[in-house]
């Protein structure tokens, strides 16, 4: 940070200069910015904002997202850590931000960026083994968000997701494109609501990934509630987290009626498939026996800007007749 000092001057010129100086000469008192002071609370940590941060970085696609949805590129300067690919809509104000790395960079990469505001979409952002902890990089001068998917209590709903949206916006100064978003996305959920009445949900199994055990979605994130919304019911909403490893024989017993695969990284969807598909122990599971699948990018499930839309495209491949 820059400090600018007032030269010294003797005192009598100083008396003399303030006899002279009328009151409307006199420098007024800045005046604060709309909306600010700013004070959240998120995630245990409380914070106060006295203007915008004008230095942004984003760890993790779903919050770069929720950054470029209310327009704020011009506030980033850096970014890092995608899932797939990003959004066709904001892939210009995308490609005009600086990739710090391709996963989480460095702490000293990340200072180095010299930011004033982190946002972290998973609690990994903040790896305290790393020296990026929230209370690191508070030491460092810096102030940081984490996505409310992963504050430690609660799970993750659409109230939350709006929440996000809008604390965001209000951090930024521009509460009025978060309302605009929210507006937009209860719309879309509502014109999905409207097309599933009457229909009965179906019992579905997400297939994150894994082998010895299967990583799933559980009960905690908004992923659970998508699968609701969409028209079906997620055999895992026990599960007392946002994602977590379920036994082969736990689904099927629950015999799923569709599997969820998340698509992401290296493994590629046909490759998912074809694993579960040659599994014996899973030929009896309905899903299987009727090569029922549908498919999500993982963007798409975690809190962010994607689940209204997202809502609506599992509708169709869960109840496609509808």
């Amino acid at each position: 940070m820059t400090w600018h000092r007032r030269a010294l001057l003797p005192a009598a010129l100083v008396s003399l200069l303030a006899g002279c100086a009328a009151p409307s000469e006199q420098t007024p008192a800045a005046k604060a910015a709309p909306g600010f002071p700013y004070t959240v609370s998120n995630c245990g940590v409380k914070t106060t904002y006295q203007a915008p941060p004008q230095r942004a970085v984003t760890m993790n696609q779903h919050v770069t997202e929720v950054m470029l949805a209310l327009g704020l590129e011009k506030s980033l300067v850096g970014t890092a850590y995608l899932d797939d690919r990003i959004l066709p809509a904001y892939k210009a104000a995308y490609d005009s931000v600086p990739v710090l790395a391709k996963e989480y960079p460095a702490k000293e990469a990340l200072l180095a960026a010299n930011p004033d505001f982190v946002y972290g979409g998973y609690a990994s952002a903040f790896d305290a083994k790393s020296g990026r902890s929230r209370d690191d990089l508070k030491a460092a001068g810096v102030n940081t968000r984490l996505n409310m998917e992963y504050c430690p209590s609660g799970a993750s709903s659409l109230a939350d997701l709006y929440r996000e949206v809008d604390e965001v916006g209000r951090t930024f100064g521009v509460p009025d494109r978060g309302e605009r978003w929210t507006a937009d996305a209860k719309k879309t959920v509502a014109a999905t609501e409207r097309k599933l009445k009457g229909l009965a949900p179906v019992p579905v199994f997400v297939y994150d990934s894994g082998d010895k055990a299967a990583f799933t979605a559980g009960g905690k994130g908004i992923g659970n509630e998508l699968i609701t919304r969409a028209g079906g019911r997620n055999v895992f909403a026990d599960l007392d987290k946002a994602f977590g490893d379920a036994t082969w024989e736990q689904v099927v017993a629950r015999k799923p009626e569709v599997i969820v695969i998340y698509d992401y990284g290296s493994t590629t969807v046909e490759q998912k498939k074809k694993r579960l598909l040659e599994d014996p122990a899973l030929k009896d599971v309905p899903a299987i026996r009727n090569e029922r699948f549908a498919v999500m990018p993982l963007s798409d499930a975690v809190l962010g800007v994607r689940v209204p839309t997202a809502i609506e495209k599992l509708a169709t491949q869960l109840h496609p007749a509808r």
